[in-house]
């Protein structure tokens, strides 16, 4: 089984690209760590942790979306509710709370979510985020915890991939066929230029 370590990065977006590196790289302290672009598009990845990035795409006519409560159902096409960053201690989510509120960002209060805590806010393009911080003695990545009421029959499987559910690779791609394509961003480390 193969082993994941970490979101390598989440891709958003922006019309406003010099707006999202003030917020994420100026205010909340995220690296910026790379840049890459062309006539119509560029694309700019914030370090978020040692093994963790946050990209933004900035397109022309791209609007901030409106104010969405974290957590309050949709209904029609949908794709993305929220994202929650991790810090180290929970003073980190105080000094992210004060700082957030100097700026004129409205956030809510610390919340207790039992096993995190947590404070929710937006960026500038309307992307919301949250704040947490794990709580001592409440692990939920070493102590899996289930408390829906009402669990599916998949669910009480348990917090163990069940990976026999899916078909078992029988070709596996041979070393000798494994071809990488370069793309935007490999001319700066490899020289090599997309078409």
């Amino acid at each position: 089984m193969m082993n994941f370590n970490g979101v390598s990065h989440l891709a958003m977006a922006t019309g406003d690209m010099d707006k999202t590196i003030r917020f994420w790289r100026d205010l909340l302290g995220m690296r910026l760590v790379a840049g890459l672009g062309q006539l119509g598009y560029r694309h700019y990845f914030f370090q978020t942790s040692d093994s963790d990035l946050l990209t933004f795409f900035e397109w022309p006519g791209v609007e901030p979306v409106p104010d969405k409560e974290h957590g309050r159902s949709v209904k029609g096409p949908f794709i993305f509710d929220y994202i929650s960053f991790g810090v180290d201690a929970e003073d980190d989510l105080w000094e992210l709370k004060d700082r957030l509120e100097a700026a004129g960002f409205h956030l809510s209060d610390v919340i207790d979510h039992g096993f995190i805590h947590s404070i929710y806010a937006h960026d500038p393009n309307g992307i919301p985020i949250e704040f947490s911080h794990n709580v001592e003695g409440a692990d939920i990545r070493t102590e899996p915890q289930m408390r829906d009421r009402v669990p599916s029959q998949v669910t009480l499987e348990g917090a163990e991939p069940q990976m026999e559910v899916w078909p078992e690779v029988k070709t596996p791609t041979p070393i000798s066929e494994r071809v990488v394509y370069p793309s935007a961003g490999s001319e700066l480390f490899h020289g090599k230029k997309t078409s």
